[in-house]
């Protein structure tokens, strides 16, 4: 079966460095909300309604998730080691929890396990796929048990989390029916908001090449958390 296209090939003008670009905005406008935004905070009004700005920017985060899952995806399907690919997000995952869980209790201990879990749990489920693709059922069992494991962690995004990347996956050549994904995930509209930059995606790098502007991205997710968690409890408590 042939690629199934949205828009034309001169229309796809974001290469993966853009989408890692707009990922990490939207989640940085997600967790500003979250931390610091009141609920009731009046963005303006319009024939006596009142738009309130912390959905808007919780609804612009939930963009992220999606966005992270696709690279994820390109990652694994170009990676020439998959091996140190698979070792970047556990490691990764590991130095990010304790920010993690400072900045939701204050303390070294939360119950939830960071959005890097997930994507490691989500690259293990495509590996399994791939490795397992001859095998009747096993491919399916594998990424089944992988997303309940995601769901025994507690990890963000959870059991759908891991789920929609398996289905990004194997819709990787259907940009039709991939936005329908986004109904496995909360505040789905703005999910399938994130698929517009994705069917825009050239396939191509971008300006991220090398190992430090690579791993810059990596350390981005701990490093702001780490901030969040100073700026919530020293500076603005």
């Amino acid at each position: 079966m042939g690629k199934t296209q949205l828009v034309p090939d001169k229309w796809k003008i974001l290469s993966g460095s853009m989408l890692k670009l707009i990922a990490v905005i939207t989640m940085v406008i997600d967790h500003t909300a979250h931390y610091f935004v009141s609920t009731y905070t009046v963005l303006f009004s319009v024939a006596g309604h009142n738009i309130m700005l912390y959905p808007i920017m919780r609804g612009i985060g939930r963009m992220a998730f999606p966005l992270f899952s696709f690279l994820l995806v390109e990652g694994f399907i170009h990676t020439r080691n998959r091996l140190r690919y698979g070792a970047s997000l556990l490691i990764f995952a590991l130095i990010s929890e304790l920010p993690w869980n400072l900045v939701h209790t204050g303390t070294w201990f939360y119950s939830k396990q960071n959005v890097f879990f997930t994507l490691f749990l989500g690259f293990l489920a495509l590996w399994a796929i791939e490795a397992f693709k001859k095998i009747p059922v096993l491919p399916v069992v594998s990424a089944a048990a992988l997303a309940y494991i995601a769901s025994l962690l507690k990890t963000d995004y959870s059991f759908f989390g891991v789920l929609f990347i398996v289905l990004l996956y194997g819709l990787r050549e259907n940009e039709i029916i991939r936005p329908l994904t986004a109904f496995l995930l909360e505040n789905h509209w703005w999910v399938f908001a994130a698929f517009i930059p994705i069917t825009l995606y050239n396939g191509k790098r971008g300006f991220v090449k090398g190992p430090v502007l690579k791993y810059a991205f990596y350390v981005f997710y701990p490093a702001h958390l780490l901030i969040i968690y100073l700026l919530k409890y020293f500076v603005l408590a």
